[in-house]
Parts: C-alpha cells; structure tokens; sequence
C-alpha cells in the first residue's frame, strides 16, 4: 500500500503489546523479588539483576505509552532475558529456561515487526 491509501495507526496500541507488557512486568517483579532475596548473591549480580529490573520497569510504562524509547529498552529486555534463559537451560537443562526463552524470543520478534514499529510516538 502507498502511503496516501494506508491508514495512520499512530498511537494505537496492538493486543500483543499490551499482553507483552503484562508478561514482562510480572517477570520483573519476579526477578527483583529474587534478587532481594538473595538467590543471585549478595555482591554485585544482585544490584545488577536490581538496576536491571528497573530499566525493564520504566520501558514497560514507556512502551505503554507507546513511546519509542520505551520499545528500546523492553524490546532489549526481551532479547537479554531470552539469552539468559538459553545460557541457564545450557547448564542446567530444565525445560522451564528453555520455554521461558523461546517466549522471550517470540516477544523479541513480534517487537521487532513493522507494524509494532510504526505505531509508536
């Protein structure tokens, strides 16, 4: 389609962003819990994993608000947590690293598409 025929979709949020953003934000609330708990040391991989979680945080609400910053930072969230999870079933091999990882990878891809791209502020 040319861009005189196609509609403008700016501003208008997809089902799978807002289903991403609810995945995402649940899996760092998981992580920042662990992390206090101490299940990722007690040195600097926790405040790590905590500076992590943070940044994931904020680019959920940014990409909630459609925001293109906010699409970098989770869309780089998707695509960290995927390979954390391929490097933990590596070592362990736990079936949950790699589903969790083929999720994030998914959500990586579907982000990355140009329709999700072109709806952003």
């Amino acid at each position: 389609m040319s861009d005189e025929t196609r509609p403008n979709v700016r501003g208008q949020m997809l089902p799978g962003i807002a289903g991403i953003s609810m995945f995402m934000i649940f899996m760092t609330m998981l992580n920042a819990y662990a992390a206090l708990r101490g299940s990722f040391g007690n040195g600097t991989a926790k405040y790590g994993v905590l500076a992590m979680c943070s940044l994931l945080a904020v680019g959920i609400f940014g990409l909630l608000r459609l925001k293109k910053w906010g699409w970098a930072l989770v869309t780089a969230g998707c695509l960290l947590l995927s390979v954390g999870d391929f490097f933990y079933f590596e070592k362990t091999h736990a079936g949950f690293f790699l589903v969790r990882g083929l999720f994030d990878l998914m959500f990586f891809l579907y982000l990355a598409r140009t329709e999700v791209r072109e709806r952003l502020l």
